[in-house]
């Protein structure tokens, strides 16, 4: 018998995206398959545009809810799922047909595997390639590569078992932006991945999603990684140090993407600093690097409109053996 893969799609304001989302689920190859679209509280025409296309296609259903974040959404959406399999989607980004059908292969011929991943690619509103994912194909026992990068990319990604959601627990909607990432280390501790080594999510970006609070991403970040080496002093002795020096540099990185700001500027520094203290021998590799952030930062923290007038070109930098970085350098200010 064919198993049943329950979709789930947590949906807040999304009229704009929800359709094409919706109709990548329903081009998959793979047909046995339940749709549970958990409105979140939208205030838009998200609920009129699933119900009107769950008219043309029985296995599409919505709730609706007060808002309380995709978190709680994916865990509603857990609760009332029926199948083998579950995947979850974020009611803006696509999938390719086969990518299901390929998940629950991978999962049927790997039976010790708890989670089967694909590799991700960014496009934007207009469907457009925007950059590449980790495209990283780790198998097997993954928790120590996971915690020094989530590979997996984003909340569209997974299939995994439904069994082993019910041992593992519910997303922790305390861990907002990042209780995705939580969810599937808790899985990793138990459980093989395994690795379906092409593109099959499309991860959109939209406007509305570019700016990022990046005091709670890096709060949320590191509660997790601090919980995990509780829960495993060993992985702390032999990866707490890159685990930590990675994360730091990467929120540096992220604070100095955007839009110029003092408050940005002022994080920029705070985790600059901390990078530094933890793995000054980095940096002293990259000295151009370090001084193109740490110039970068001052900027932001000082001038916000001369940041934007000094750094009108763009930078690659190497981040290290198969991670680039792009500092990314905003345009002349109006």
């Amino acid at each position: 018998m064919t198993p049943l893969v329950s979709v789930i799609i947590p949906a807040y304001n999304c009229e704009k995206t929800i359709q094409d989302t919706l109709e990548s689920v329903r081009k998959q190859s793979y047909s046995n398959l339940e749709v549970i679209v958990i409105d979140d509280g939208s205030r838009d025409s998200t609920v009129r545009s699933v119900a009107s296309i769950a008219e043309q296609d029985t296995r599409i259903k919505v709730f609706s809810y007060a808002n309380a974040g995709p978190a709680v959404a994916r865990n509603r959406g857990i609760e009332k799922s029926e199948g083998d399999f579950i995947a979850f989607l974020d009611a803006d980004d696509l999938w390719t047909p086969d990518k299901i059908s390929d998940q629950v292969t991978a999962l049927q011929n790997h039976p010790q595997a708890g989670l089967a991943y694909s590799w991700i690619d960014w496009i934007d509103e207009a469907d457009q390639f925007l950059r590449h994912g980790s495209h990283i194909d780790a198998e097997g026992d993954v928790l120590s590569q996971l915690l020094l990068r989530n590979f997996i990319d984003n909340g569209s990604n997974a299939l995994v078992r439904s069994d082993v959601l019910d041992q593992i627990g519910q997303f922790d909607s305390t861990l907002p932006p990042s209780e995705d990432w939580d969810m599937w280390l808790r899985i990793a501790a138990k459980y093989e991945f395994v690795c379906i080594p092409k593109v099959q999510v499309f991860y959109r970006i939209l406007k509305t999603s570019l700016s990022t609070n990046i005091l709670k991403l890096s709060q949320a970040n590191l509660k997790i990684i601090d919980n995990f080496f509780l829960s495993y002093p060993e992985l702390k002795a032999t990866i707490g140090e890159q685990a930590y020096a990675d994360k730091y540099r990467y929120f540096t990185f992220k604070s100095i993407e955007g839009a110029p700001s003092r408050q940005n500027g002022w994080l920029a520094l705070r985790f600059f600093a901390k990078a530094i203290s933890i793995e000054p021998e980095w940096w002293l590799k990259r000295i151009k690097l370090f001084f193109l952030v740490l110039l970068k930062a001052i900027l932001f923290t000082a001038s916000p409109s001369m940041a934007s007038l000094f750094f009108c070109l763009t930078f690659l930098c190497s981040y290290d053996a198969d991670v680039s970085v792009v500092i990314h350098l905003n345009d002349l200010p109006s």
